[in-house]
């Protein structure tokens, strides 16, 4: 069996058990931060747009603005695309977009979380930094 593929296994496993694991607000300065707008957009197709803002410092590795939706249940979050950021300290708008299977989700209340992860590079491993996490409830309308 080649060795690449199970060391990237290996790895992957690993920065997801971090990023599952390590708390949000033990790593996150308070000037910096992400919104959520009110308003999400559902196509007829599943496809789900999400956006709000967000402001970061001081990265040394790559930071991404993840977003997940639930509606109805608490402990299912559909995760809606993912952008890379940039911390340059200004604010600056993000969008993620998604398609998840048509019947799931309906217009109507659902709750947004969006988090601002930076994967930064700790020993030769990318471990979690957390610059900002939001929970927001929201309204999902048609597009």
């Amino acid at each position: 069996m080649p060795v690449r593929p199970v060391l990237a296994a290996a790895l992957g496993s690993a920065a997801l058990l971090c990023v599952a694991v390590a708390p949000a607000s033990a790593t996150a300065d308070p000037t910096e931060s992400v919104t959520v707008e009110t308003t999400g957009r559902l196509a007829g197709d599943g496809t789900v747009t999400l956006s709000g803002t967000y402001t970061c410092t001081d990265a040394t590795g790559p930071v991404f603005i993840s977003s997940s939706i639930s509606q109805d249940s608490p402990t299912f979050r559909h995760g809606i695309g993912g952008t890379q950021a940039e911390c340059d300290g200004a604010t600056h708008k993000w969008q993620n977009t998604g398609k998840v299977a048509s019947e799931k989700l309906a217009p109507g209340k659902a709750q947004v979380e969006a988090t601002v992860l930076e994967l930064r590079p700790a020993g030769g491993l990318p471990l979690p930094y957390f610059h900002a996490t939001k929970e927001q409830d929201i309204t999902l309308a048609k597009a």
